[in-house]
């Protein structure tokens, strides 16, 4: 799912003519585009979706939309941890963790006995 979520801007700077800001979603900061919101200012929310802000939030709403979020385990799912979700994906692959036994033919015996 690819949620629009309300952050905080902390910090807001000019990268090769694009207004970029540093924007805290409660506890997990990101790179925003501010072209759509040129006048947003630092300390000021914003409805975030992938890496656009969108529309400036009050901030008892950004508050309360990221804590419902929370609670509902949203952020985790959206922002995620990408070690993690590397993880899972490369041992989706066939990969063996670290410390795990690699799995044997099914019946026990060896490829070059078939």
């Amino acid at each position: 799912m690819c949620l629009a979520v309300p952050g905080k801007v902390l910090d807001i700077e000019e990268r090769d003519g694009t207004r970029m800001a540093t924007v805290d979603f409660g506890g997990v900061v990101k790179e925003v585009c501010l072209e759509y919101v040129p006048d947003l200012r630092v300390g000021e929310y914003a409805i975030v979706h992938v890496g656009f802000a969108l529309q400036r939030l009050d901030e008892e709403s950004a508050r309360h939309t990221l804590a419902l979020f929370e609670e509902l385990g949203l952020l985790q799912e959206e922002f995620g941890d990408p070690w993690e979700a590397a993880t899972a994906s490369r041992a989706g692959d066939g990969a063996v963790a670290a410390g795990a036994p690699a799995a044997g033919p099914a019946d026990g015996g060896t490829e070059g006995n078939r």
